[in-house]
């Protein structure tokens, strides 16, 4: 095996594939990075089980500046190969495989020699034929991303909810997560045949890297599905991620049908407060703010106070307020993760009672996205 290939190119597509490589893996040889040449192109390949990337740089983009000598695979330590190719002095770069996998990379005056290992020994990805693959727009799937992960569980020890459950029935998607202290959901229309239902469940984590990933001139993502794995493809980039095994919770039921109070703030203006009153209530051991609604005197105040510090009061401003007067707490950090999520709008806050969940939704479009946070009990 042997290819010349432009060095910057290269470590563009090698950041992207080395996010699926980790060191803690309990497969040796998933720590190593596998290249494949062939006349067509060079392919390289990341995985730590959970997820795979592979990307591919072809040999007739003038870009790459790739010249085949002669193909072939191999499997080389990703952390120390990495390094070297950065640290490599030229813009231009040669691999060549010698005898027992032996490999040498130079640029300019420096040449390296580092150990291989036989590509025959790296699991094979898996097959994803996907009866009925769909496309969704790159920025439309990088959103619903950022909006519902950050509801994810974070705790092992109900695996289910460390996913994002995605529906997709009768041409709308429905993008679910919840860690049972709070719930995010979007709602999207998608163009599939309207016979084509997938009810799936994808690990949080493997969404993130997703979505860091995904570069901004790939306009469209791929999705196609199999029965324990999902491949996303985005121009020269395939992400592959396993699937969640077992039943989703029914999360319909949690999210309240009417309210008695309903207060409009624009959500940055808000998210500002929050963080001004969470200062002193990550001071305290419980780490929640008190939010007050008096509908007569249409005021809303903040309270947040540490025992060893002192407190804080706001008078918060807001666009409307209509119901019942009301007194809730609850964690200031899973408001700010809210609000970050809606950008620069203005939210809709509906509650129900101080007990009861309260959910945010964007004033102009109240139906397609949703956060819901569960309050905290304070006495």
């Amino acid at each position: 095996m042997k290819f010349s290939i432009n060095r910057n190119v290269f470590i563009k597509t090698l950041n992207d594939v080395q996010r699926a490589i980790s060191a803690k893996t309990t497969i040796p040889i998933l720590t190593g990075l596998k290249l494949v040449l062939s006349q067509e192109g060079l392919t390289l390949t990341g995985s730590d089980a959970d997820i795979s990337i592979e990307a591919t740089l072809a040999s007739n983009d003038e870009k790459n500046q790739l010249v085949v000598e002669e193909a072939g695979a191999i499997v080389l330590p990703a952390r120390f190969f990495s390094e070297i190719v950065k640290k490599l002095p030229e813009d231009q770069m040669t691999i060549a495989v010698g005898d027992n996998f032996q490999t040498t990379i130079r640029s300019g005056k420096s040449e390296f020699t580092i150990n291989g290992l036989d590509a025959n020994s790296y699991p094979h990805l898996p097959e994803i034929a996907g009866q009925n693959p769909f496309s969704i727009s790159t920025d439309v799937l990088k959103q619903l991303i950022h909006q519902t992960v950050i509801a994810v569980s974070n705790q092992e020890s109900r695996p289910i909810l460390t996913g994002v459950h995605l529906v997709l029935k009768d041409g709308e998607m429905l993008a679910v997560a919840t860690d049972s202290h709070r719930l995010a959901q979007r709602k999207l229309t998608v163009s599939v045949p309207s016979d084509v239902n997938y009810d799936v469940i994808i690990p949080g984590k493997s969404l993130i890297e997703l979505s860091r990933t995904l570069a901004d001139d790939v306009e469209t993502v791929e999705i196609r599905i199999a029965e324990n794995q999902v491949l996303f493809k985005a121009g020269n980039l395939a992400f592959y991620s396993r699937l969640l095994e077992g039943n989703y919770p029914d999360t319909a039921r949690l999210i309240p049908t009417s309210s008695s109070t309903q207060i409009e703030f624009n959500a940055p203006v808000l998210l500002a407060a929050i963080e001004r009153a969470s200062l002193l209530s990550h001071e305290s051991r419980n780490n929640v703010v008190r939010l007050t609604l008096n509908t007569t005197d249409n005021t809303a105040i903040i309270y947040g106070n540490s025992p060893d510090v002192g407190n804080v009061e706001e008078a918060l401003q807001f666009e409307n307020l209509t119901g019942e007067d009301l007194e809730i707490s609850f964690n200031p950090d899973y408001m700010k993760d809210a609000l970050r999520s809606f950008g620069q709008t203005t939210i809709v806050i509906n509650f129900t009672a101080a007990l009861r969940p309260f959910t945010l939704v964007p004033s102009e479009d109240q139906e397609h996205y949703i956060q819901l946070i569960t309050p905290v009990r304070t006495f």
